[in-house]
């Protein structure tokens, strides 16, 4: 673990192999309905012309594939060196990315100077998240949106589930520590056994009319197996992970100094919108 960086270095080198081995398929519809739907709150109308923002924590590069194109300068930034390799290759299309193998904590673009940020599935996996929310904040120009997506903690939840992920849990804790081949099978394994059942049954019970939203794993019911294998492996094989209610994200991203801060009231939970403060 490295303090100075606020990077837990096996959980870096973790997704460096996930996203070496997932690169995803940037022309995918499926791929494009999830960016819609983290991206549901984001202000794209109200960004200035030329607008510079950064991706923190951009992996394959996904996201910033749909957001290079509609801005004039994006950076994309991540800690692990084979992930910001498949970004390049990923979004070598695009002159306009800027790669830079950084975390929160150090990231070289002068302060104040972001028209816009975003960091999805990321600062839940290093050590300090608040601080590294912060850092993040510290790069917007006043009045520049921020887009958080952080794990939740299921605060929206009954007892069941709350008691199946706490099971959950404890099987990522062992899954987490295993070398990556095995990992990667056995993620694989629950992928197989586990994700796809789950949601396809939650798919068929919703096609007779009925809410599948209590159902656990429901939310891939219409995804692709290559989705689940790269979420059962994200989930499960990462060695770091903390998880927030939406009153803790809410009360973070206060302190971070963002305000006018919105929920999506869709899975995944909990993506918010914070404006930075000019105070």
């Amino acid at each position: 673990m490295d303090k100075n960086l606020n990077i837990d270095s096996q959980t870096v080198d973790d997704f460096g192999r996930e996203w070496n081995r997932f690169q995803q398929d940037f022309n995918s519809k499926e791929l494009k309905a999830i960016y819609e739907n983290y991206f549901s709150l984001f202000p794209f109308k109200s960004l200035p012309e030329k607008s510079q923002g950064f991706d923190m924590g951009c992996g394959s590069g996904r996201w910033s594939a749909f957001i290079a194109p509609k801005v004039a300068k994006l950076y994309c930034v991540d800690p692990s060196k084979a992930a910001l390799k498949v970004a390049k290759k990923n979004l070598k299309y695009l002159e306009n990315c800027i790669f830079e193998n950084a975390s929160a904590n150090n990231f070289s673009v002068q302060e104040n100077s972001m028209d816009f940020g975003f960091s999805l599935g990321v600062l839940h996996h290093v050590p300090d998240t608040q601080e590294a929310l912060n850092f993040c904040v510290s790069k917007l120009k006043q009045d520049a949106p921020f887009l958080l997506y952080l794990y939740y903690n299921f605060d929206n939840r009954g007892l069941l589930f709350r008691s199946i992920w706490l099971i959950s849990d404890f099987i990522r804790e062992f899954i987490s520590k295993l070398p990556f081949l095995l990992k990667k099978l056995t993620t694989d394994f629950l992928a197989l056994f586990i994700y796809l059942p789950l949601a396809r049954i939650s798919l068929a019970i919703e096609f007779l009319g009925i809410k599948v939203n209590s159902i656990p794993l429901s939310y891939y019911r219409n995804k692709s197996f290559y989705t689940m294998r790269t979420d059962s492996l994200d989930r499960f094989g990462t060695r770091l992970e903390k998880r927030f209610s939406k009153s803790e994200i809410k009360l973070m991203m206060k302190e971070a100094g963002l305000e006018r801060i919105k929920f999506s009231d869709s899975e995944p939970y909990w993506v918010a919108l914070g404006y930075k403060s000019g105070q």
